[in-house]
């Protein structure tokens, strides 16, 4: 009888939890969106010190191709303060343990600290999309979000994974085109760039073909890179379909090696496995931060906090700046990045029990106003801080979005770190580019290849 209690109880226990899991925002917390809170959910007020202003939204200005990261006002201003080594005790509270280690570690390492600004807003329709998807979209477990269309899914978050999936499925426009360069930068300063071009359809966040998120509607996004240089390189094609989902279910991805010439299934292009041509110092679930499913994981919501982040970068992701006036020995040109003083969303990852990844824990920072990750602590099984993610938020008004541009991954155990999402000798993303019908397919890429 006893056991039978128990296993009732146990029963019962987990109908809760997946309860929890699928809890929907009631309709009186939803309302203060666009009231006390901004549409997709960030405090409206400024702090109590007035260090981070009340938000400040910046409505659509400029083109969807061609135009670089600029405002004149923020770009001129210089910095209220430099955090070095010599007085980081002071900020501690509001720096992540990966920038408390560079700073201790390297003597020429400094954060320029400049006056905060929150002009980041989205297109009426994902603002709307998003106040609709507050009381409609639940989350089952960590990979399946139902009832979700076009905006955020998650405004009023409720548990770790529902801020990722807010990442994961913002606005970034119907479709793009963007130069990815890369650089694996040695101890010594020295590198070789890397050239990816990247074509993205985002399938789910669509205002021109909104599509609820369901058991028959899971895919959000389609991807196509192409690497162009180095010659050793040239020549390779990722292609991958992304569905809310785990496993084969939630991401199909294809390979194509010209050392191999054929495009073959691709079951790796997934967690820790190194991205091709990275040379290891890029795992495929940190491209853009963060992506792909989050089965592996533990997912805690922490809480908001405010944190002296990359933000406004408009300098770092720029055409006034070369590849080489980034790189410097043991970490970035301290000189380019802009940091500014925001509240985040803090979600820390813990390794689920009989899974495996390199990283044992994430400690990720989501920007309040964008919902992009901008900074992630990962620890090793040891729980050292093995890697430090650093992504330079940039708001691209033409399209009403924001991007990581340019993303640093910082290896502390070889002195090397990684730049990504670079294109400052190239051109900015184009938002205007139209694809055929069949451009992300296996057979389109194998057509491709033979032109």
């Amino acid at each position: 009888m006893m056991k039978k209690i128990a296993t009732l109880a146990g029963v019962l226990a987990l109908s809760l939890v997946a309860q929890q899991a699928g809890a929907k925002v009631a309709a009186d917390e939803a309302a203060k969106l666009g009231k006390d809170l901004t549409p997709v959910g960030a405090e409206k007020a400024a702090n109590k010190e007035g260090t981070i202003p009340a938000w400040t939204p910046l409505g659509q200005q400029g083109a969807l191709k061609g135009d670089w990261p600029k405002n004149a006002e923020f770009d001129a201003e210089k910095p209220l303060y430099t955090i070095t080594k010599a007085n980081m005790a002071q900020y501690a509270s509001k720096l992540s343990d990966g920038h408390r280690k560079l700073l201790s570690t390297f003597p020429s390492y400094k954060m320029n600290v400049y006056p905060s600004h929150r002009p980041v807003t989205f297109p009426e329709p994902i603002l709307k999309a998003t106040a609709e998807n507050a009381v409609n979209a639940v989350l089952n477990g960590t990979d399946d979000p139902v009832g979700a269309k076009l905006g955020f899914p998650f405004p009023i978050p409720k548990n770790g994974a529902e801020p990722i999936w807010n990442h994961k499925l913002k606005w970034r426009g119907e479709v793009g085109t963007r130069y990815n360069n890369q650089m694996i930068v040695q101890p010594d300063g020295s590198f070789q760039p890397t050239k990816i071009i990247e074509d993205v359809q985002f399938d789910y966040a669509s205002i021109k073909n909104p599509q609820v998120l369901d058991a028959g509607h899971k895919q959000f996004l389609r991807y196509l890179s192409r690497t162009v240089a180095p010659p050793r390189l040239a020549g390779t094609f990722i292609l991958v379909i992304e569905k809310a989902s785990t496993g084969n279910e939630g991401r199909a991805a294809w390979l194509y090696s010209p050392g191999l010439k054929r495009i073959r299934r691709a079951p790796s292009v997934c967690c820790d496995n190194p991205y091709e041509g990275t040379d290891g110092n890029q795992f495929y679930d940190q491209v853009d931060m963060f992506n792909g499913a989050l089965d592996r994981y533990n997912w805690k919501l922490v809480g908001k906090k405010e944190m002296i982040i990359p933000y406004n970068s408009n300098k770092i992701a720029g055409n006034t700046v070369k590849y080489k006036d980034l790189a410097r020995p043991k970490h970035l040109n301290q000189d380019l990045p802009r940091y500014e003083l925001h509240r985040v969303w803090t979600v820390e990852a813990t390794l689920k029990a009989g899974t495996s990844h390199t990283f044992k824990k994430r400690v990720l920072q989501l920007d309040e106003d964008s919902w992009n990750i901008v900074m992630a602590d990962n620890y090793d099984n040891r729980d050292q801080l093995f890697q430090f993610q650093e992504g330079h938020l940039i708001y691209a008004r033409g399209l009403q979005a924001t991007s990581t541009v340019p993303e640093i991954i910082y290896h502390f155990n070889s002195g090397r770190y990684f730049v990504t999402a670079a294109f400052n000798e190239d051109a900015p993303i184009d938002s205007t580019v139209k694809y055929s019908d069949d451009h992300f397919t296996a057979a389109a890429v194998q057509k491709m290849t033979t032109k």
